[in-house]
């Protein structure tokens, strides 16, 4: 389940110039059912999924596919 998008400076130059969002994550949820759900959520192609732990909180960074571009989708969010 996706929680929330995170905000901070380095997740809005992700988004820029890699075309990957981030987002805070359920803990008990794997690489293969974060990419189902942001597929489903929002109708595009991921490339990646890398995961991060910290402490109590993960933390997915989602590369989007070239023909799906990132900005179109944080802007959706509020984000930009």
């Amino acid at each position: 389940m996706i929680k929330k998008p995170v905000n901070t400076e380095k997740a809005i130059r992700l988004v820029e110039i890699d075309n990957t969002l981030v987002f805070e994550v359920d803990s008990k949820e794997n690489k293969e059912s974060i990419k189902n759900s942001i597929e489903k959520m929002f109708k595009v192609k991921v490339e990646k999924v890398n995961v991060i732990n910290r402490g109590s909180i993960k933390i997915a960074y989602i590369r989007l596919n070239k023909n799906n571009p990132a900005i179109d989708i944080a802007t959706k969010l509020g984000m930009i």
